[in-house]
C-alpha cells in the first residue's frame, strides 16, 4: 500500500497538513506533482505563471529530497496519471489540500473524486487556509477562519519513507505550447524567495505599509510582496499571519498599525476566496443577475486590446498596464483603478477584461480575482459602486509624474502640469495622435453614461430583493477585531467619496 501526496497549490513542506497526515498513516509516501497541459492552455493562465510555478516546484523538490523523499513529476491528465500510479505503484490513498481554483480545476477535482470512488481509492482533502468548504452561511465565518489561522503550525514530518518512481522532465513553457511571455521584472518563485520577501517586509520594508501601499511609486517596496508565494502555497497563510502577529507583539514603535493592516489583508484574502468557494459560478456570471447583458460582450468597441497593451491615451492607466506587463504585479489600488476604467469608461464586460489581467498577474488567485473583477465593475449588487477617476488617481498617487514618465516615455515633451491630461495642453497636437494615442473616450461623457446605465439597473423594483439574498450569502460581517466592515451598500446613508474616486451608492 502506498499513500500519494498530490501537491497542487501547496508547494512547500512546512506547515503542510497533507504531508503530515501522510506520515501519520505509516506507509510509503509517493510525493507527486502533475503538470497538466490542458490547464496551461486556458485563457486565464500564462507563461509567466508557469515559469514562477516551475521555480516553486524545483524548490519543493529540493526540500523533499532533504527529507529523503523524491518528488515524482508527471505530465498529463490527472486521472490518467493517478490511475497509472495505482496500477504500477499500488497507490491506495491520495491526500491533497482543498483547492478553490477556477472552473477548470473544480471540474477536474470532481473527475478525480469519481475516479477515486470507482477504484476504491481513499481521497482525503484537508484545509490549508481559512476558507471553509460547504459553509452554510457567513455568520460566524470570521471566528472559524481565525480558529484555523490561530492554531499551531504543523511540524515538518520526519522519518518519511519515500517511493521512487519514474519522473518526467519538468516542462518549459515552450514544451507546454505556451506563447512567449517575457516578464523581466517578475518575482522569482520558490520557498527561499518567499521567506526572503516576508523577512524583508517584517524587518524594515513594512513599517510604511499602511501609508505607502496605494501608490505605484512606493507600494513595490512597502508591500509584503508575498502574494504569488501564498497563491502557489510556497508560503502558507497561517505562516504569514502568525509572523505578522509576532512582529506586532514585539511592541516596537511604529509597527503595530502596519501589522494590523497586514493581518487584515490576509483575512480579506480568505474572505474573497470564500465567495468563489460558495458560488463557483461567479467566475462566469454576474453575482447579481440584473447586470447580465448590461455591457456588450465581445469587445464591439475595439478598445480591449488598447487597454490591455497600455495604449488608451490616458497616461496613468497606460503606465499601470505597461508596468504590469513587465513586472507581473500591481498594487491593489491600481488594480481597482484599471478595472474601473475598463468597466465604466470603456464599458467593457468583466469577462473580457478578467482573463487579460489574470494572465498578467504572477499572483493570480482565482477566488480573489473573479470576486474583485465583479466588485470593481459593479456587478455584485451589494458593494458601493465606485468609478475611479484615472486623472485624479494620477494626481494623487503620482503627483510629480515620476511613475507615469517612466512607463510612458512618449510624453517626454508634455509639461508636468498637463501630464495626466495631455489633451488639455496647447501643444497636444504635436504628441497626441502621433507618438501617443488620443484618449479612446471622453472621460466625463463616458463616466456620465456609465452612471446612468448602472443607476437604471439598480432602479428596477426587484433589484433590492435579489441583492438582499446576495448579502446573506456573501457579504462580510463585522468582527470583534475591527477588521471587517459590511461590504454592502447601505440604503439610508451615502458613503463619503474617497478623494480619488467618483462614487455613488444606493
Amino acid at each position: 500500500m502506498v499513500t500519494c501526496v498530490w501537491f497542487k497549490r501547496d508547494l512547500r513542506v512546512s506547515d503542510h497538513p497533507a504531508l503530515v497526515r501522510a506520515g501519520e498513516i505509516g506507509v510509503p509516501v509517493l510525493a507527486l506533482y502533475i503538470v497538466e497541459p490542458d490547464y496551461w492552455r486556458l485563457e486565464d493562465t500564462s507563461g509567466r505563471q508557469w515559469d514562477f510555478t516551475r521555480e516553486c516546484v524545483l524548490g519543493l523538490r529540493e526540500d523533499l529530497a532533504a527529507l529523503g523523499v523524491s518528488l515524482v513529476v508527471r505530465v498529463g491528465d490527472v486521472v490518467e496519471v493517478l490511475e497509472g500510479l495505482r496500477v504500477s505503484q499500488g497507490v491506495s490513498r491520495v491526500i491533497s489540500h482543498e483547492e478553490t481554483g477556477n472552473g477548470w480545476t473544480f471540474a477536474r477535482d470532481k473527475r478525480v473524486g469519481a475516479w477515486a470512488r470507482g477504484q476504491g481509492v481513499a481521497w482525503e482533502e484537508l484545509p490549508q487556509c481559512g476558507v471553509v468548504r460547504r459553509l452554510r452561511g457567513r455568520d460566524g465565518w470570521a471566528r472559524q477562519r481565525d480558529g484555523f489561522v490561530g492554531r499551531a503550525q504543523v511540524d515538518v514530518p520526519r522519518g518519511l519513507v519515500g517511493v521512487s518512481a519514474v519522473s518526467d522532465a519538468l516542462s518549459s513553457a515552450r514544451d507546454l505550447g505556451m506563447r512567449d511571455d517575457p516578464c523581466p521584472g517578475r518575482q522569482i518563485g520558490g520557498r527561499k524567495a518567499a521567506l526572503s520577501a516576508l523577512g524583508g517586509f517584517l524587518s524594515y520594508r513594512g513599517r510604511d505599509y499602511r501609508k505607502a501601499m496605494s501608490s505605484p511609486l512606493t507600494a513595490p517596496e512597502a508591500c509584503s510582496r508575498i502574494s504569488p508565494y501564498v497563491a502557489l502555497g510556497a508560503l502558507s497563510v497561517r505562516e504569514a499571519a502568525q509572523a505578522g502577529a509576532a512582529r506586532k507583539a514585539e511592541g516596537e514603535y511604529g509597527w503595530a498599525q502596519p501589522m494590523k493592516s497586514f493581518e487584515a489583508r490576509l483575512a480579506w484574502r480568505d474572505h474573497f476566496i470564500q465567495k468563489l468557494e460558495d458560488e463557483p459560478g461567479l467566475e462566469h456570471r454576474c453575482l447579481h443577475r440584473a447586470y447580465e447583458g448590461m455591457r456588450p460582450r465581445g469587445d464591439p468597441s475595439g478598445h480591449l486590446n488598447a487597454w490591455a497593451s497600455g495604449q488608451t491615451g490616458v497616461p496613468f492607466v497606460d503606465a499601470c498596464m505597461r508596468a504590469l506587463i513587465r513586472t507581473g504585479w500591481m498594487t491593489f489600488r491600481m488594480r481597482a483603478m484599471v478595472v474601473s476604467f475598463a468597466s465604466y469608461h470603456l464599458w467593457l464586460d468583466w469577462r473580457e477584461t478578467g482573463p487579460v489581467l489574470a494572465r498578467l498577474f504572477t499572483d493570480y488567485e482565482p477566488g480573489i480575482h473573479w470576486s474583485q473583477m465583479q466588485m470593481q465593475s459593479g456587478t455584485t449588487g451589494i458593494n458601493t459602486v465606485r468609478m475611479y477617476s484615472p486623472v485624479k488617481q494620477g494626481l494623487t498617487h503620482d503627483p510629480d509624474g515620476v511613475f507615469t514618465r517612466a512607463w510612458v516615455p512618449e510624453l517626454a515633451e508634455v509639461p508636468d502640469h498637463a501630464l495626466h491630461e495631455p489633451w488639455k495642453w496647447d501643444g497636444a497636437g504635436r504628441v497626441l495622435g502621433r507618438a501617443y494615442p488620443m484618449p479612446l473616450v471622453d472621460l466625463v461623457t463616458a463616466g456620465r453614461a456609465a452612471r446612468d446605465a448602472v443607476w437604471g439597473v439598480r432602479a428596477d423594483a426587484g433589484f433590492r430583493r435579489e441583492a438582499a439574498a446576495v448579502v446573506t450569502k456573501h457579504a462580510s460581517r463585522k468582527d470583534g477585531m475591527g477588521r471587517f466592515v459590511n461590504d454592502r451598500v447601505r440604503a439610508a446613508k451615502k458613503a463619503k467619496p474617497d478623494p480619488g474616486q467618483m462614487s455613488f451608492d444606493l
